[in-house]
């Protein structure tokens, strides 16, 4: 399947919905550097997927695919912090981290089919 443009790569659609989920989770929390953090670092997920595909070349977007996984850690963490510190419920939280994980897998195999 040929993939024209970034919006039609499953694993951006899946990371949109999650930022989308996220910012809805935590719009009401008043720690703004830890809503800032996790917020940018979701929406770094689906940004890397984004531009490492309009770069056109197959090698610098693994780099960008590789950089969309940290950045979907770098989520997971920040969402284990906030299931331990009670901004998010556990069971969104555990809701959210499936998600991020699906993630992380489809791009580990966009990345070895590259």
């Amino acid at each position: 399947m040929k993939i024209d443009k970034f919006e039609d790569i499953l694993a951006w659609q899946k990371a949109k919905c999650l930022t989308v989920e996220i910012y809805q989770e935590i719009k009401g929390i008043n720690d703004h550097s830890f809503k800032d953090q996790l917020q940018r670092a979701s929406v770094s997920i689906m940004n890397n997927i984004a531009e490492g595909f309009e770069r056109k070349s197959n090698k610098e977007f693994k780099y960008f695919l590789f950089v969309a996984k940290g950045s979907c850690a770098e989520v997971r963490s920040m969402l284990h912090l906030a299931s331990e510190l009670k901004i998010i419920q556990s069971d969104k939280s555990d809701q959210l981290l499936l998600k991020s994980i699906e993630i992380s897998k489809m791009l580990s195999g966009f990345i070895k089919k590259l």
